[in-house]
C-alpha cells in the first residue's frame, strides 16, 4: 500500500495520495488505515507526510474510519516536522464530531500548539473549537476558548473565524461575542476584511436582543 503513495511513485503532485484515500474510504479499509498510521514514524519524511495527507483526506471522506486514531494525531502535535503538525490538526478537525470526548481531553494541547504553529494549524484548531461548541456537553468550555482565539488571533484570520463562530452564538453568549469583535474591528487594516467583521456584528445585532 505504501508503494501507492506519491513519493513511492516519484510523483510531486498529490493526486496519487488523494486517489489512495478515496480507495481506502470506499473499501472501509481499516487495515490500510493502520498501515498509514504506523508509517507516520517512517524514516523517510516524505512517506510520513504522504501518509498524513492520505489520512486527513480519508477524514474528509469518511471520518469514522480514522476517528479511533485521535491519540496518534494528538501525539504528532509535538512533532518537529511542521507538515505533520498541521496535518494532524487537520485530521483532528475532521473527526471532532465523531470522537468529541478524545478531542475534549486534548484541547489543552490543541490550543497550546495552535498558538505557536502555522496558520493552517490554527485555522483547524479554531474549527475544532467551533464544532465542539455545537455540542451541549462541551459548549461552555469550547466557546470560552473560542473567544480567547477571537481576542488574540491575527487580524487576517479574524473575519473567517468570526463568520464561522456566529453559528454557535446564542442569547447567553452573544454579548461577549459582539464585544470581542467590536474591540478588534478597528485594528483590522484591510478594508474588505474589516467590513466582513462589521457584517458579523450587524448579524448579531439583528438577532435576539442583547
Amino acid at each position: 500500500m505504501i508503494d501507492k503513495l506519491a513519493t513511492s511513485l516519484k510523483r510531486r503532485d498529490e493526486t496519487p495520495n488523494q486517489e489512495l484515500a478515496q480507495s481506502i474510504a470506499d473499501r472501509d479499509d481499516r487495515i490500510a488505515v493502520n498501515e498509514l498510521v504506523n508509517n507516520l514514524s517512517n524514516r523517510n519524511k516524505n512517506i510520513q507526510s504522504d501518509c498524513m495527507k492520505v489520512l486527513y483526506e480519508i477524514g474528509e471522506l469518511k471520518p469514522g474510519l480514522i476517528s479511533d486514531k485521535a491519540k496518534d494525531f494528538v501525539g504528532l502535535l509535538g512533532s518537529e516536522n511542521n507538515r505533520l503538525v498541521w496535518g494532524a490538526m487537520t485530521a483532528l478537525d475532521s473527526i471532532t464530531l465523531e470522537n468529541p470526548g478524545a478531542i475534549y481531553t486534548a484541547l489543552p494541547t490543541i490550543i497550546r500548539v495552535s498558538n505557536s504553529a502555522s496558520v493552517i494549524a490554527r485555522d483547524h484548531a479554531v474549527s475544532i473549537l467551533t464544532k465542539m461548541a455545537t455540542l451541549g456537553k462541551y459548549k461552555k468550555t469550547a466557546f470560552k476558548l473560542l473567544i480567547d482565539q477571537l481576542k488574540n488571533c491575527p487580524t487576517n484570520q479574524l473575519p473567517m473565524y468570526a463568520e464561522n463562530a456566529i453559528q454557535v452564538v446564542d442569547i447567553d453568549n452573544k454579548k461577549i461575542f459582539r464585544d470581542t469583535l467590536s474591540s478588534r474591528v478597528k485594528s483590522v487594516e484591510k478594508l474588505s476584511k474589516r467590513r466582513r467583521v462589521e457584517q458579523v456584528i450587524k448579524k448579531v445585532d439583528r438577532s435576539t436582543p442583547l
